[in-house]
């Protein structure tokens, strides 16, 4: 089935994009998400006038993303967890304690977002990426230390 996507799909293409998808995955994904309309006659004439709008949000998310991304470079979370013999930790620490402490710092971010391959399991400082809209990626840094 062809496809003209009104957002940004990762395997597919960017907004404003003809693709040709399956029939179910449009049918049943694309189409009820809001993601892409079918490309007929009449929706590629409303896509000329759209395309200037479509193109104009991915700007202004574009410019969001990289806000957010200078916000996300100034900080450092610190997540404290209790440590036994050669400090090793009870428990890890996941993708659900980093988005806390981004949230106690005033920034919404997903949980999903966060790509962690495997949780923290050790004392010390890692880089962590961050999924944001248009496709950026930022790196924040988080510490693990012991419990006082």
């Amino acid at each position: 089935m062809n496809l003209i996507l009104k957002e940004n799909v990762a395997a597919l293409g960017n907004a404003g994009d003809t693709v040709k998808a399956s029939d179910g995955y449009a049918r049943n994904y694309l189409i009820p998400q809001g993601l892409a309309i079918e490309a007929n006659t009449k929706n590629m004439k409303a896509l000329e006038h759209e395309k200037k709008h479509i193109f104009q949000l991915v700007e202004k998310e574009k410019k969001k993303a990289a806000t957010l991304v200078e916000q996300l470079a100034g900080i450092t979370c610190t997540v404290a967890r209790r440590v036994g013999d050669q400090d090793k930790l009870f428990g890890s620490v996941g993708a659900k304690d980093i988005e806390q402490v981004l949230q106690e710092a005033g920034l919404s971010i997903e949980r999903k977002n966060i790509l962690l391959d495997e949780p923290l399991k050790a004392l010390g400082e890692y880089v962590v990426k961050i999924k944001l809209p248009a496709g950026v990626v930022a790196e924040v840094k988080v510490h693990v230390v012991a419990e006082a």
